[in-house]
């Protein structure tokens, strides 16, 4: 954006060479034959006195003054060459004379007053030629009509072109309109000019008809005139100017009096604006969100209040609430930061506030979650078919400084029903909605009321849990790992159960997610470290073969992230004495491949303790096979799911067929779960697989049963091939990788 100041400058740079072009026509045409001493004194009275000689109209601000009628004189009596000479050295020395006297006049405005003029004077009078020609013959041929004529074309041109000028400088440097700043000064300007015309014109008269003595007197009577109009004027000034003072000096008490009181108007106004602004910050606090600006809680809470009064007594659903809350949105903080977090919810915000109705309403609570009231349903329907357009507005695709970030929201669903005692219980509903809708991997789901008994019993259950921990209610079984060669008990896995109070045996799959989203999930694995390892080193103590036992203890995916999980580990080997060697870790492929890198970096420090690593469930995640090459890992547990299912040629037994080889390739040991027929456990031998679990071994028993099967570790030998113990051929055709190309039917080859 151009500055004032700048554009000024070029408009009066561009009026410079004009101003120049008409001082040079007005010096190259000037009439030398026409220089007379009445061009002489006309120009000296013109130049120095003109200006002085002004009268201010009665009860008004502006001056008539004799330069304008001087410079119309000489345009009319000596042409317009001598005027624009004149009208330079005219505003030159007037600049002058206010510099002297002190008034601030800048080189650049007196520039421009002078080439204003000398432009105004030159287009003047070549308007008046045009349409007049010679001034002279119009002055001598005494036609009083075109006389006036030719007096208003050279007023209303010198007021056009000067009031032009003049306004397009005002208007550049105040950055205004230029047709308001030209009726602003266009009245008093053309009254000046017609003045100074009419002056003019009765003095060219006068030297053409009148003779010089003639009119010497009329203008010594003139000058007398002006001068004692002008004593009167000022004394008529300083007469008001004496009855102002006094007047004043007769207001001044009671100005002060006026004052006080407006002093303490002004701070009682001051106070009450304080309180009022104070009142709206604290409205603004309490009722909106600082980062979107939508209604927060509370608002949400008090507008769901009044719905729900108007509601009573009705019968039908007219309005629903719907929870929302951001998929991942987590994940973008940690990774993007908050401020891209919060330029995320700001987006989102606007989405929602552009899909909902006017008659409806948005909220933001905190974090990722928002609160939306749809007001006036006709039916169930509506609502879920904009829910549905919601879901996929919200899941298109977000910009934001150059990335491209995308997430989805799931959202609970809780219908109007004036049965509800209170709001709350409104959004709560909802609330719960949306956690089964992330539960179930689901857009939306609506609100029944067994959700809320699930909910209440989840509820009951975590608080319950909590206490366990403290009282140490967990209890483990051990399921036997057998070593598939030869038939023999290699360890066990330790699986926890909840021995509650009231309950009895809890199954884990009811209380292990609810262990992980509070946390619990890592002093209860501690516990059940401790217990294990103790119960290991102990059964280990009463055997007398020397063939040690290795326990398998589960972790969870949020405890292993947990940064205090290695020293954890390094105090129960160093509290319960166990051998590092005997305790292995299971866990999730998923949850090693959730965080590939970070999981390496942990891994490695596990590995440092002595314990091993063994992957459960695999086959059921996503695993890269660069990154399972680069963990420390020991072991692959083959899922269940893939055993149980294992046929002659089925789709689960090549898989189970591959995993092995992987395995193989790798150089690490395999636990195939859920063996529960023979057939199924010699497959497995025939692969390879070194050790297996399932109930065809035995099912997960507790410690006071243990002890039958330590008695007798070679049990289940019954169940090998009765040729020999072990000696049925394994087909080593699948325990080796080998390279493509050999002659051989049943290669098995990994890229």
């Amino acid at each position: 954006m151009e500055s004032k100041e700048s554009l000024a400058n070029k408009y009066i740079i561009a009026l410079v060479p004009l101003g120049i072009m008409a001082a040079a026509w007005a010096i190259y045409r000037f009439p030398t034959e026409r220089i007379s001493l009445g061009m002489l004194a006309l120009s000296f009275v013109t130049i120095f006195f003109s200006s002085y000689l002004r009268i201010q109209l009665p009860r008004a601000k502006t001056y008539l003054t004799m330069s304008d009628a001087m410079i119309m004189l000489s345009m009319l009596i000596f042409g317009g060459e001598v005027a624009v000479l004149l009208s330079i050295l005219e505003t030159a020395f007037n600049s002058f004379s206010l510099h002297r006297k002190g008034v601030s006049i800048r080189l650049k405005t007196a520039v421009t007053n002078i080439v204003i003029g000398a432009i105004s004077v030159f287009v003047s009078i070549h308007i008046v030629r045009t349409f007049f020609g010679s001034i002279t013959s119009v002055l001598e041929n005494g036609d009083t009509s075109a006389y006036v004529r030719l007096l208003a074309a050279m007023a209303l041109s010198l007021f056009l072109s000067n009031s032009i000028a003049i306004s397009a400088v005002i208007a550049a440097r105040s950055k205004r309109d230029f047709i308001s700043v030209w009726s602003e000064i266009c009245g008093s300007s053309l009254v000046l000019y017609v003045s100074s015309a009419v002056l003019a014109g009765f003095l060219a008269k006068a030297l053409y008809q009148i003779d010089v003595f003639v009119l010497t007197v009329a203008a010594g009577v003139f000058a007398l005139f002006y001068f004692g109009y002008r004593r009167y004027i000022e004394d008529m000034m300083q007469s008001a100017e004496r009855a102002e003072r006094a007047e004043r000096a007769r207001a001044e008490q009671a100005e002060n009096h006026v004052a006080q009181l407006k002093h303490y108007i002004e701070k009682l106004e001051g106070s009450t604006d304080a309180l009022q602004e104070s009142h709206a910050n604290l409205r603004q606090a309490a009722y909106y969100d600082s980062l979107t600006g939508l209604p927060n809680r509370n608002y949400f809470l008090d507008t769901l209040k009044r719905i729900l009064h108007k509601s009573r007594g009705g019968n039908t659903c007219t309005f629903a609430v719907l929870f929302l809350d951001l998929k991942s949105f987590k994940t973008i903080n940690d990774s993007l930061g908050h401020s891209m977090g919060d330029r995320l919810i700001k987006n989102v915000a606007k989405r929602i506030s552009g899909t909902i109705r006017s008659g409806d309403m948005v909220g933001r609570f905190s974090g990722d979650k928002f609160g939306i009231i749809l007001n006036d349903l006709k039916n169930k329907e509506e609502a879920t078919a904009f829910t549905e357009r919601l879901a996929r507005r919200l899941a298109e695709q977000y910009s934001l400084e150059d990335r491209q970030i995308f997430t989805s929201a799931k959202i609970g669903i809780a219908f109007g029903d004036p049965k509800y005692p209170q709001a709350e219980d409104i959004l709560r509903d909802a609330d719960i909605a949306m956690y089964y809708a992330k539960g179930n991997e689901e857009d939306y789901v609506i609100f029944d009321q067994t959700m809320h008994t699930r909910a209440v019993t989840r509820m009951r259950l975590e608080t319950d849990l909590r206490l366990a921990v403290e009282r140490n209610e967990f209890e483990l079984f051990y399921q036997p790992i057998i070593g598939l060669d030869g038939a023999s008990l290699e360890g066990f896995e330790a699986l926890v159960r909840w021995n509650h109070p009231q309950l009895g045996l809890v199954n884990p799959n009811e209380f292990i997610s609810i262990a992980e989203n509070t946390g619990l999930i890592i002093p209860m694995t501690v516990q059940i470290l401790h217990s294990a390892c103790t119960q290991i080193v102990r059964w280990q103590k009463g055997l007398h073969d020397g063939k040690p036992l290795s326990v398998a203890v589960n972790l969870s995916g949020k405890h292993f992230v947990h940064p205090a999980l290695v020293e954890q580990i390094r105090t129960v080997i160093a509290e319960t004495g166990i051998t590092p060697a005997c305790l292995k870790l299971e866990l999730t492929e998923s949850a090693l491949m959730e965080n590939a890198e970070m999981a390496t970096e942990m891994l490695k420090q596990i590995k440092q303790t002595g314990v091993q690593i063994s992957v459960d469930d695999f086959g059921t995640g996503y695993s890269s096979l660069s990154y399972l090459h680069r963990f420390p890992i020991h072991t692959l547990k083959v899922d269940r799911s893939f055993v149980s299912t294992m046929e002659e040629g089925s789709e689960n037994g090549e898989i189970v067929r591959t995993v092995i080889a992987l395995a193989k390739a790798l150089n690490l040991t395999v636990v195939a779960e859920g063996i529960e027929t023979i057939h199924q456990f010699h497959q497995l031998r025939i692969l390879g697989c070194e050790y297996g679990q399932g109930y065809l071994f035995s099912r997960p028993l507790p410690v006071s049963e243990i002890t039958k099967l330590l008695t007798d570790r070679n049990q289940w030998r019954n169940i090998l091939p009765e040729n020999d113990f072990g000696a049925v051929a394994r087909n080593l055709e699948f325990t080796q990788l080998r390279l493509p190309g050999e002659n051989r039917t049943d290669v098995l080859e990994i890229q």
